[in-house]
């Protein structure tokens, strides 16, 4: 069997060097790892539909030839998973790593984004960690609270480390580079 990575972006990110996920895509291509790191349709004003859409495609290429596929998903795209059956029930998906889920209350006060917002979330049977911080603006009630104790999953709270994006100091991150390859590997601070 062979393995491959998904990776989802948030609103507003083109998938700029020094982001954890891109520098992410680029560690695991240079292991020889195939990985799938779409830019989805109009970051900046996205619609639900054309996500869904593209996270489906995305997910369809990555999974050719029989591959487990390992998800990774960013801010806004851990919405567009949870809210997509089709998505997280898919059975080539092997697991799922989310990272700073936006609170879904915080997502409907931007207009742009609120449809998200409206996506009924559900918890797939695919093994899922949450991977957020104590202090993220986009889930100030937490990721325990607001999507871990509800939908039964793990969360990993990261100390400090705001939207964990490249402002906030989340560039190359060799924990999560390193649960990629070993699910056994604890996702910890960069």
């Amino acid at each position: 069997m062979t393995r491959s990575f998904l990776i989802l972006h948030g609103w507003d990110n083109f998938r700029p060097p020094g982001h954890w996920q891109h520098e992410l895509a680029t560690a695991l291509r240079s292991r020889g790892e195939r990985v799938v790191y779409p830019q989805l349709p109009d970051a900046a004003r996205p619609s639900v539909d054309a996500w869904r859409d593209a996270a489906g495609a995305a997910l369809a290429e990555a999974s050719g030839n029989e591959a487990h596929v390992v998800v990774l998903c960013h801010s806004l795209a851990c919405l567009l998973w949870l809210g997509t059956e089709t998505l997280s029930g898919d059975e080539s998906v092997e697991r799922v790593l989310l990272v700073a889920p936006p609170s879904p209350e915080v997502v409907a006060g931007f207009p742009a984004i609120a449809a998200f917002a409206r996506l009924p979330l559900i918890a797939g049977a695919t093994p899922t960690l949450i991977a957020a911080s104590d202090d993220d603006p986009f889930c100030p009630a937490g990721a325990t609270a607001v999507f871990g104790a509800p939908f039964g999953l793990p969360v990993t709270v990261v100390p400090g480390g705001g939207h964990l994006e490249r402002t906030a100091g989340y560039g190359a991150w060799p924990a999560v580079e390193a649960w990629c390859l070993d699910p056994a590997t604890p996702i910890v601070p960069r």
